[in-house]
């Protein structure tokens, strides 16, 4: 009746954390500006995620909205709509 407790977890690796930073930042950049540096921002967000044992959700989701950002820049670039519709008319 007697059953023994589970091990405790590994503790985590040394060093800092900073999944949700580079996550974060990857969502943001590659939302508004640069879609390069949001995939860059979203594989450092993966590689951290793998090394800390968390989510690596918000990188996948920071590499998605790069590529995204990068087909629309190419999309509107190919065009000739470097403006908005609306200005600089």
């Amino acid at each position: 009746m007697n059953a023994p407790y589970p091990p405790p977890p590994p503790p985590p690796a040394a060093g800092r954390d900073r999944t949700t930073l580079w996550g974060i930042l990857g969502i943001v950049t590659g939302l508004l500006c640069c879609g390069i540096l949001g995939i860059v921002f979203g594989y450092l967000s993966i590689r951290d995620a793998k090394r800390f044992g968390r989510s690596p959700l918000l990188g996948w989701l920071a590499i998605a909205f790069g590529v995204i950002n990068l087909i629309a820049s190419a999309i509107i670039r190919s065009r000739g709509n470097y403006y908005s519709p609306y200005w600089y008319r």
